[in-house]
């Protein structure tokens, strides 16, 4: 039914079903993973790969060869945290000193972990997280030090938030909120930007300038966050903080009331200002990238990012059903971030004048939204 349903959509959206074929037909990869000359183990860290995330696996996977397998890993690692982190089956006792120790498993042969909940999307990451360990040990020693760096970094800044029982009941401020990125996203960035420096891949000027490594994943990051809300709501999480939402409504729940909608989209408008400050910065960070497959595997997501942005924007289906760009659209992004910071920039600069364009001169934050589409299209 579903196939039946996206081949009728297609049929009335050609333009849709031109990206797909044209993505299909004439994407060429940099570089391509050679499944035959892997261990068993490699290849069975990279069907966990697929399991968690089949379109950003696929990027990974056409990374250059000095890229590709400490990459698939570092991710591979993260999301095992993220499983942790996010299953609500797992007691406190049980999930503090996990996320604390996880570096710690890393290092320990046959390690695995059978107890996340049956639900879990990647609990497997967990289950055999043994082929990790294998294959973590044979990667150079250099970005081995970054990928247990962040691991532990990020493994003990999700035990505080597990531990903060303020936090269980939601994100109280916009401080608290922007270190939650930090955490979860902000840290992603720097592991992948000293990762690229040690492979001599991006300008090693870019670890002076983290906070445009911290751009990249809190961009990331609160896109998702806003796109996600009702998604979230519905599993009793709250990542909007309360001091952005309580100037529109008095309760959580009232976002998601029809009778609040126009001041559910005012808040939306300021989550989504919160996010766009970081567009230009992800340009810059972009500019300091030196080898192409890598260029493609950090222009893919931050131009899905700009367009779900867009998406979302003035949107009130966030706040009732799961929405995302269509599969048409997601080819075309690809086929264009696959080029040139020059084409990304127009992406940018496309996405920015459609939110520009949505902008209700009625909202409290035109004016900002307004400044920060401007200064999107000024680069």
């Amino acid at each position: 039914m579903v196939a039946l349903k996206e081949v009728m959509y297609l049929m009335f959206h050609p333009t849709q079903l031109r990206s797909i074929a044209q993505w299909k037909i004439w994407h060429e990869p940099a570089y391509r993973r050679d499944p035959s000359k892997e261990s068993a183990t490699l290849r069975s860290c990279f069907e966990l790969l697929n399991l968690t995330s089949r379109s950003f696996a696929a990027v990974i996977q056409e990374l250059q060869p000095e890229m590709l397998v400490p990459i698939a890993l570092f991710y591979i690692v993260l999301r095992a945290l993220d499983t942790i982190e996010d299953d609500m089956t797992l007691p406190l006792e049980t999930k503090e000193p996990m996320l604390r120790e996880f570096s710690k498993y890393m290092k320990m042969d046959g390690w695995t972990f059978n107890g996340s909940g049956p639900d879990e999307k990647d609990r497997d990451v967990l289950v055999h997280f043994d082929d990790v360990v294998v294959e973590l040990k044979k990667i150079d020693k250099k970005y081995y030090d970054v990928i247990e760096d962040i691991t532990i970094k990020m493994g003990n800044g999700m035990a505080d938030y597990a531990l903060n029982a303020e936090f269980q009941e939601g994100v109280e401020t916009t401080a608290q909120y922007e270190e939650y990125c930090h955490y979860v996203a902000g840290l992603v960035g720097e592991g992948l930007t000293r990762i690229f420096v040690q492979g001599n891949t991006a300008n090693p000027a870019l670890l002076d300038r983290m906070e445009l490594t911290e751009s990249m994943g809190q961009f990331l990051q609160k896109t998702n966050i806003i796109r996600d809300v009702h998604e979230d709501f519905e599993d009793k999480r709250r990542f909007w903080p309360k001091d952005v939402w309580s100037k529109y409504v008095d309760r959580w729940e009232d976002m998601f009331d029809p009778k609040y909608r126009t001041q559910a989209l005012y808040c939306s408008s300021e989550m989504v200002l919160n996010a766009l400050k970081h567009a230009d910065e992800c340009l810059f960070y972009m500019a300091g990238i030196r080898e192409q497959s890598v260029f493609n595997f950090v222009a893919i997501p931050q131009s899905m990012a700009i367009a779900t942005l867009e998406l979302v924007f003035q949107n009130p289906k966030i706040f009732h059903s799961h929405i995302k760009i269509t599969k048409g659209d997601a080819c075309h992004l690809m086929m264009q971030s696959t080029q040139n910071l020059r084409v990304v920039c127009d992406v940018f600069r496309t996405y920015a004048r459609r939110i520009a364009k949505k902008n209700d001169p009625r909202d409290p934050q035109y004016v900002e939204i307004s400044v920060a589409c401007g200064k999107v299209n000024g680069l």
